[in-house]
């Protein structure tokens, strides 16, 4: 049987929008990271409609996918699509990545399910699926992926009692890409669902579980600090010439306001925090940077950095003072770190849109007949011309990890007893 699928919130790699007083709910979806997902997974499937409101998003998307030529993707609101304009794509799966913001932690205002970004994956839940399934035409295959916390919202009660009464199976996850050897610390909530008379086994016997590993594939999740077997980052770093590693170097202007601030990782590192889409414009909670020098600490650099620093500013604030003992700026000592924030490229591979070589399938070389970095690779992914860098990580931000959602969806079509 070759699946049909379709994409909800498609954008950009995650769903993660914004809300203007002023304006519709912007949704800014999964840059197609569910249909990668899907692609390189195991699953004989074609994403035939994928939706989004995002207009840079779906450039994005359009440059990346495409069914016999002609654009899947549609610039929607969700919220207003009903059974009617679903029902002749005759879809089996539903892949959906909704807005986060709702329910994110580090959101102290989060609404849940009374935020208007809410609202069209509400719409879906309570009314577009239990009509096709009433049609007899609902999906037979549904994946939903948000952010931890997800899991304690109203909108996934609501969400779990619709699926049960339109009699499907499910199972729940919160999974990281470092349980898959990958250095990126990114919790995520994850519901599976298959109409019966399908089920996930023993799975489906605990029904309130939120599981931490795939069942029958591993362990659940324990996350050690010390015994981290993820992969270095050096395997997915670039190579930057000097010239253009300038680009991407942290300023001095936020090294010397902000700069302890930073979570700092080397090339050696086997992890790295959560990328947001503020990365390059926010510190705290916005992604990792790198320290390319490895033969200096780090902390004893800052410390040094923090006392020249408080002479500096200590000996300026005195009447008319010569600066006697510091003839430069301190800040230029953190210089020797060489201080710079991930690339673009170096994200996408590190949420494997375009993962190394050490990932990849059959599969996967069959698809791409070269390694993942190699300019003539037919997977690789595309940025239109137009998009600036600071769009990029905008879409970026807050990604799905693509090697976690393909061994998803490989277990979503698993036979079940």
């Amino acid at each position: 049987m070759h699946v049909r699928a379709l994409e909800f919130y498609c954008g950009i790699g995650l769903n993660f929008p914004w809300f203007d007083a002023d304006s519709s709910p912007v949704l800014i979806g999964s840059k197609g990271g569910l249909h990668r997902a899907l692609k390189l997974s195991d699953v004989e499937a074609t994403v035939v409609r994928a939706f989004d409101w995002d207009q840079m998003s779906c450039r994005v998307y359009n440059a990346n996918y495409n069914l016999n030529s002609s654009s899947i993707v549609r610039k929607t609101d969700i919220s207003t699509l009903n059974a009617s304009d679903l029902v002749e794509l005759d879809a089996h799966l539903w892949l959906l990545s909704p807005s986060c913001q709702p329910y994110t932690v580090l959101n102290p205002a989060a609404k849940g399910a009374a935020d208007p970004r809410a609202k069209s994956f509400l719409h879906l839940v309570e009314h577009v699926i239990p009509d096709l399934v009433g049609l007899g035409r609902g999906p037979k295959w549904i994946l939903v992926e948000n952010v931890a916390g997800f899991e304690a919202s109203t909108t996934r009660q609501t969400l779990v009692d619709v699926l049960k009464r339109c009699d499907y199976a499910s199972i729940e996850l919160a999974l990281t890409p470092l349980q898959f050897g990958i250095p990126n610390s990114r919790l995520r909530y994850y519901l599976l669902a298959k109409a019966r008379p399908m089920s996930f086994g023993v799975a489906s016997r605990e029904p309130q579980k939120i599981w931490t590993c795939i069942p029958g594939h591993g362990d659940p999740w324990v996350d050690a600090w010390d015994s981290c077997e993820a992969s270095q980052l050096k395997h997915y770093l670039d190579s930057i010439m000097s010239s253009d590693g300038d680009i991407y170097k942290v300023p001095d202007r936020v090294l010397e306001k902000w700069g302890r601030l930073f979570d700092i990782v080397l090339p050696s590192s086997r992890r790295s925090c959560c990328f947001t889409r503020g990365y390059t414009q926010m510190v705290e909670r916005a992604g990792s940077i790198l320290q390319m020098n490895e033969n200096l600490d780090t902390t004893r650099t800052f410390d040094e950095f923090l006392s020249l620093k408080e002479l500096y500013n200590s000996e300026a604030a005195q009447p008319q003072a010569q600066i006697s003992c510091v003839h430069s700026a301190p800040v230029g000592i953190l210089h020797p770190l060489h201080l710079r924030y991930f690339t673009p490229s170096e994200l996408l591979r590190l949420f494997h849109f375009d993962p190394p070589s050490s990932f990849l399938t059959g599969k996967d070389i069959a698809n791409s007949h070269e390694a993942p970095h190699a300019q003539a690779n037919p997977s690789k992914f595309i940025w239109p011309v137009e998009v600036s860098d600071k769009s990029k990580y905008r879409l970026l931000g807050n990604s799905v990890n693509i090697e976690v959602v393909k061994r998803l969806i490989n277990y979503l079509f698993e036979a079940q007893e």
